[in-house]
């Protein structure tokens, strides 16, 4: 259910500790809808993986504003773009996230490029790797593109991601326990 996903994940990981248990959710459904049950999992440390992808709109439903639109930045709800005055600023998943003591494992990659994907990789490779350790929660923050609402072609949509979205939404570790940090992939 929209949302509701890391609900789903606590509940399967804690009835089968022994599965490795993902989500895998948009920032219209992370951000918006389920930011309640996302804090929620992360603060309580669930020993889950959360990707989640971000391309600043709600890119199943019509390409509306989401909370990580950027300022400025059009949809087809804010076809003038995204006024923070009125529509406040754009959330960022990842730094808030990493502040909670139940996270062991928070970053944020791109998929603009080879070199980026191959990072993006690794780190969700280390995040399966820390669930499967045992060492509490995590996520996976990726930079996607969404050409279609955004009205751009593909190779436009990447050259627009690295020059506005990782400017906004840098790319980083935000937190990395000392357990996952040992995890060599």
């Amino acid at each position: 259910p929209h949302g509701r996903a890391p609900a789903m994940a606590t509940g399967v990981k804690r009835t089968m500790p022994d599965r490795i248990v993902m989500t895998y959710q948009g920032d219209g459904d992370l951000a918006s809808i389920g930011m309640g049950e996302i804090a929620a999992a992360a603060a309580r440390g669930e020993n889950i993986t959360v990707i989640f992808i971000n391309n600043t709109n709600y890119g199943m439903t019509g390409g509306q504003m989401a909370p990580t639109t950027l300022p400025g930045q059009k949809t087809t709800s804010s076809p003038n773009g995204r006024d923070v005055e009125t529509q406040g600023f754009p959330v960022r998943v990842a730094e808030t996230l990493s502040t909670l003591d139940g996270t062991s494992y928070v970053v944020r990659r791109s998929l603009q490029d080879m070199k980026n994907i191959r990072l993006a990789k690794k780190a969700i490779r280390t995040a399966f790797e820390a669930q499967v350790r045992g060492l509490g929660f995590s996520l996976v923050e990726l930079l996607s593109i969404c050409p279609t609402n955004w009205g751009m072609a593909p190779q436009d949509a990447l050259k627009w991601l690295a020059e506005n979205m990782t400017p906004y939404y840098p790319l980083n570790d935000f937190k990395v326990n000392p357990a996952v940090a040992e995890i060599r992939i």
